[in-house]
């Protein structure tokens, strides 16, 4: 006997941990929704041919893996990313409020230069002889130069002769201050860039070093000798954001081929609020009928799987949670979908404690008994569910997954559920109400 009560306070236990996790979790972490959900862009994007690179399948997946690199760091909370096609990319951004800004940074190449410079004479603002200013083959640009507010004050003439290294060179890329504390980005150049950075300060000793992004002057340091070590600093006056964004393209590395934007759906949150009520709505009727039906045929048996089942809810809710899940349409379907899972091992359990009942054993032996023939069918049904959810979970994409990961997570559950839940709450309720071996399943005649 003592063993018996050793083994339901352990039980209690391990239910009272997983309730008290459950409830900090559930404060703790939001409940991240997708896009159908919570609103956010649907972009398409189609990889171009370019003068240097044709559109090929190892461009579209190096692409495919740069765009996602980006997002990520972004911060976007289960983005969408696949490929449609040949050529095109789908990236679905849910809850992202500012969609230009995030297309600016998934679809802009991001070729990283760094090219010998040099000040040009102010004529060359308006002269179109740039080559024989410059004495040779270069081009020009223009370094702008702001104020403390970031305004544009003056723009200042500038040669770009040769290429030196490339954003292919670097191997790092963070935030940093300059030396007056304002936002710049850290690089750290690779071995062989390393070299090639301080053979290329070496020949540019009183003169600017241009990096360029995207054919953009965005910084032209004057070197004042060889830089050694492989480290630098980007610098232009930049905004906060301006030097996240960059650290983000720099990090994630360059664009194999230029993409166009052929396709930007922007899905509103209303539609999410609405699908968001009548996913509420349905889910609480189908809870409710499905609760009075477990009642009215399996009597005290039905109060406590209506019990078990809210515990189930609020363990997948947390569930979700606690496992960065993102809840769309279909993956509500599949939690709705669950309940029905945790509900029918309950059935075959209460079921299977009414046969040993009705063959004449005690509440005690027909509990035992049928908890323990009962809960191998339980699990065979629940694992060949698992292995139909990790199949399209495997192979699936985007929602598909959705629903196979809360359909995955509600068959765990409801394990467990069925196994410690339902089985403590019947041996504390049998203890406290009269003539149990009728009460309990409201036994009767077939």
């Amino acid at each position: 006997m003592s063993n018996s009560v050793a083994n339901q306070r352990w039980k209690w236990g391990i239910v009272a941990v997983v309730i008290l996790a459950a409830a900090w979790v559930g404060w703790k972490y939001p409940l991240n929704l997708g896009l159908d959900l919570q609103g956010g862009t649907r972009l398409i994007l189609e990889a171009q041919d370019s003068p240097q690179t044709k559109v090929d399948n190892d461009a579209v997946e190096g692409t495919l893996a740069v765009i996602r690199n980006r997002i990520d760091g972004l911060g976007v909370s289960e983005p969408i990313i696949r490929r449609k096609g040949t050529r095109q990319i789908i990236v679905e951004l849910p809850g992202i409020k500012n969609p230009e800004h995030a297309i600016a940074i998934i679809g802009d190449t991001a070729l990283l230069e760094f090219i010998g410079a040099e000040w040009a004479p102010q004529e060359a603002l308006s002269t179109e002889n740039v080559a024989l200013l410059a004495g040779e083959e270069a081009r020009i640009a223009y370094f702008e130069e702001k104020d403390s507010q970031g305004k544009v004050n003056h723009k200042r003439p500038i040669f770009l002769k040769k290429t030196l290294l490339t954003g292919a060179d670097l191997k790092l890329a963070t935030p940093a201050t300059d030396q007056y504390g304002k936002p710049a980005v850290a690089i750290e150049f690779t071995d062989t860039g390393a070299i090639k950075f301080r053979d290329a300060t070496a020949t540019l000793v009183g003169k600017p070093l241009a990096i360029v992004l995207d054919g953009k002057l965005i910084s032209a340091p004057n070197v004042n000798e060889p830089i050694a070590g492989g480290k630098a600093q980007i610098t232009g006056r930049f905004t906060v954001q301006e030097m996240r964004d960059l650290v983000i393209q720099l990090k994630a590395g360059s664009l194999p081929v230029p993409v166009k934007i052929v396709s930007k759906t922007i899905v509103g949150p209303t539609l999410g609020r609405d699908s968001i009520e009548k996913s509420k709505m349905a889910g609480l009727i189908g809870c409710l009928l499905v609760s009075l039906f477990m009642i009215a045929y399996y009597g005290w048996g039905g109060v406590v799987a209506c019990v078990a089942l809210i515990l189930y809810m609020a363990l997948c809710i947390s569930s979700l949670k606690l496992f960065h899940a993102t809840l769309t349409l279909t993956g509500i379907a599949g939690f709705i979908l669950s309940i029905g899972v945790a509900l029918d091992a309950n059935i075959i359990i209460f079921e299977r404690i009414k046969e040993e009942l009705r063959g004449g054993k005690a509440v005690n032996d027909a509990l035992v008994t049928g908890f323990s023939r009962a809960f191998v069918t339980v699990l065979d049904a629940n694992l060949t569910t698992l292995m139909a959810a990790a199949v399209l979970f495997w192979l699936g994409t985007g929602t598909v997954r959705g629903f196979a990961l809360t359909l995955s997570i509600g068959v765990l559950v409801s394990l467990f559920s069925a196994a410690i839940v339902t089985r403590l709450l019947l041996d504390w309720l049998k203890t406290r109400i009269s003539s149990p071996e009728t009460k309990l399943f409201r036994l009767g005649k077939r």
